[in-house]
């Protein structure tokens, strides 16, 4: 075979090596990166969750980095390029950085075959073990206990909030899809469960393995008031800290797990106070609650589960008065559709449903459906072909102070960022 020279060859061969997409197993991983003798020599920090993982990671990085640390993080999945999953230092690394490291996964791999999240992870982490890095932090794929990222060992492991998600592969309810998650805690190592009311199998696996377990309300506590808020751990505060850069009542949760993983590893990556207040205030994650000034406002957010989708709700709701509010939306058919839409359609006054350029993305039609039933009596909806199509017929439609929502797939956010930021300019209606 003649080897890929350019990343977007070698992706297109990650996708083709592996029979189906998502394969529940460890072990073909494990023995890959044992050949490519893949290991980190400095403090990895392993993220797991259904919600609040990437910004979790995201606030991990921008502390870590306001502390003066040089840092690599492994997330997923991408909006535009792939190259934003592998980050050194805050800045996405270059795709001819990466493809030397797909070789080398390629060359180790033998008759092994990979799926193409398997294998692009290696290729990053091989890539990041490469840099001369004070701290790494891996975001867990889906699920947990047979991940690809588990084939690593974190010195610290946080659980975000759990919902209800990827039930063919994690289980039917929260319990069993805890469970899945808990599958990163290693023996003596912190482990910080940031869900508020976890599964009780969270802290079963916990208990189990013997973990060192950081519980919300036990061992790490968050308050405060409209103008700042308070962290209070295991023998140490932060006072008078600013709120996170990124938006949403739900990112206070993600940023006191983060703080509390940083507190537990505190003898080999210490943090000042000073650090924690400059790194949330400049944290930067596209597309969770981010909000695009303009004319009508645009808010992009990948909420694809019923507990985003709420969370995304209370966010929406709590911004103000608008006229009409369009919706973009998009999302994989194996979602419970019909609980988002209902989520959502209390804030809906028109939908954008639009079709997305994967197999398992639901089509608009079949959105369209979902939204006839469950998306208010007084909605409207209309069908697309592309995100980009969905957003220029909603700003179409729109008057300047109207408010557009783009959110489901990171595929359907994604998809309106390919050409940059969208900066939109209604034009006044008569």
């Amino acid at each position: 075979m003649t080897l890929p020279t350019t990343l977007a060859e070698w992706l297109a061969h990650c996708e083709r090596l592996h029979l189906i997409e998502i394969d529940m197993t460890l072990d073909r991983v494990k023995v890959v990166k044992e050949r490519l003798d893949l290991q980190f020599e400095v403090p990895v920090i392993s993220v797991a969750g259904t919600n609040g993982k990437g910004s979790t990671c995201a606030m991990l990085d921008s502390i870590a980095r306001a502390a003066g640390y040089r840092v690599g993080v492994f997330s997923k999945p991408h909006l535009v390029h792939f190259e934003e999953r592998c980050r050194v230092n805050g800045e996405m690394v270059t795709g001819d950085s990466l493809v030397p490291h797909f070789a080398a996964v390629e060359a180790a791999r033998g008759d092994i075959t990979l799926t193409y999240f398997e294998f692009t992870f290696l290729a990053i982490a091989r890539r990041l073990a490469s840099e001369p890095l004070d701290l790494v932090i891996l975001e867990v794929g889906l699920g947990g206990r047979l991940d690809a990222v588990n084939a690593f060992d974190a010195d610290c492991s946080v659980i975000t909030s759990i919902d209800i998600d990827h039930v063919a592969f994690l289980g039917p309810d929260r319990e069993s899809i805890g469970r899945e998650k808990a599958g990163i805690l290693r023996t003596g190592r912190p482990a910080i469960i940031a869900d508020p009311v976890p599964p009780d199998s969270v802290l079963a696996v916990g208990e189990a393995v013997g973990a060192d377990l950081w519980l919300v309300g036990r061992d790490f506590n968050q308050s405060g008031d409209r103008q700042q808020w308070s962290w209070s751990g295991r023998g140490r505060r932060y006072h008078a800290l600013a709120y996170p850069a990124l938006r949403g009542a739900n990112q206070l949760l993600n940023a006191a797990g983060a703080i509390a993983a940083l507190e537990a590893l505190r003898d080999r990556v210490p943090v000042t106070a000073q650090a924690v207040r400059v790194g949330l205030s400049l944290v930067d994650l596209p597309g969770r609650f981010q909000i695009v000034p303009g004319q009508p406002a645009l808010v992009l957010d990948v909420a694809h589960n019923p507990q985003s989708v709420s969370a995304l709700a209370l966010n929406l709701d709590q911004m103000g008065f608008f006229p009409r509010t369009r919706v973009v939306f998009g999302a994989m058919h194996d979602k419970d559709l019909h609980t988002v839409v209902q989520r959502l359609a209390a804030l809906a006054d028109e939908w954008y449903l639009t079709d997305l350029p994967l197999p398992r993305a639901a089509k608009a039609g079949e959105l369209a459906e979902i939204v006839a039933a469950h998306g208010g009596a007084r909605a409207t909806h209309s069908t697309h072909a592309s995100p980009a199509d969905a957003l220029a017929a909603a700003v179409s439609a729109s008057d300047p102070a109207d408010r557009i929502v783009v959110f489901g797939s990171f595929y359907t956010v994604g998809g309106v960022l390919e050409k940059g930021l969208p900066r939109l300019s209604a034009p006044h209606r008569a």
